[in-house]
């Protein structure tokens, strides 16, 4: 794990994630790529014109342009070696272009104010889209401490498997890794395969089992970030449509509303 993709907007989370990027390739060693993406408005016969949305679309270019100048110096202050590209359009679409040779990409968890309402989804959807590990940021964190506590959130399913597999760089770094199963009826595989595998790997997690009768998982996944002191949290993110996600709730989207850590997600 060497590249580090970095989403550029200038929104309320830019900070966080530009923060937590550089603390992930710094520890890595790696390389970080920053993409300025200007997000095109979302055009609907009651809302825009084609000619309010392409004036829209020039002023959003203009803006970006002037924030990318911004990232650069500050980038050219800092000890990692990086460059920046522009793209437009989607914001989905647009980083999951740019990620064809990226090994994790770096974006906010959720934002609860934001200009484009593209901005609040775009972890789920490139955890699904784009095949690669997502590192999701809290807007109120600016920093990603890889060498701290890792939690790793152990269900047996695949994209839980997927998760911890990709993360092993980083979780190499940790000085502590827990290896979480909440025991709610629903593992499929034990927590103990998954800690055979990290040995081989050089890490030794400590297996923590939770019940949680009548508690939803993600609310038994934050009490245990909380009082474990985890730094941050690995898991897998789950595939279900938003509608989905929206009418009944799910692990994926109440952790990306509620997580005071920084999540590493893959599906």
């Amino acid at each position: 794990m060497k590249n580090v993709l970095l989403l550029v907007h200038d929104d309320e989370g830019q900070e966080s994630r530009y923060q937590a990027a550089l603390d992930l390739t710094r520890a890595l060693g790696g390389h970080l790529t920053c993409v300025d993406v200007a997000i095109a408005p979302l055009l609907t016969d009651d809302y825009l014109s084609p000619s309010t949305g392409a004036l829209l679309m020039a002023n959003e270019m203009a803006h970006e342009q002037v924030n990318r100048a911004k990232i650069e110096a500050r980038l050219s202050h800092e000890d990692v070696p990086w460059e920046c590209v522009d793209a437009a359009g989607d914001l989905s679409g647009a980083l999951e272009r740019a990620s064809r040779l990226a090994d994790v990409i770096v974006v906010n968890a959720e934002l609860k104010e934001f200009p484009h309402r593209q901005l609040s989804s775009v972890a789920g959807d490139l955890i699904v889209s784009s095949g690669k590990p997502v590192l999701a940021v809290p807007p109120e964190v600016v920093r990603f401490d890889p060498f701290g506590h890792a939690m790793v959130a152990w269900d047996g399913s695949a994209e839980a498997d997927a998760a911890l597999r990709a993360a092993i760089p980083i979780l190499k770094l940790a000085k502590t890794v827990t290896l979480l199963e909440i025991e709610d009826g629903s593992v499929t595989v034990p927590a103990e395969e998954a800690a055979e595998y990290c040995s081989r790997h050089d890490i030794r997690p400590v297996l923590r089992r939770v019940t949680s009768p009548g508690q939803k998982a993600s609310a038994a996944i934050l009490a245990e970030v909380s009082s474990q002191y985890a730094d941050y949290v690995v898991m897998g993110g789950f595939g279900r449509s938003r509608f989905v996600e929206k009418l009944f709730g799910g692990v994926t989207q109440q952790m990306f509303r509620h997580t005071p850590v920084p999540l590493f997600m893959a599906h």
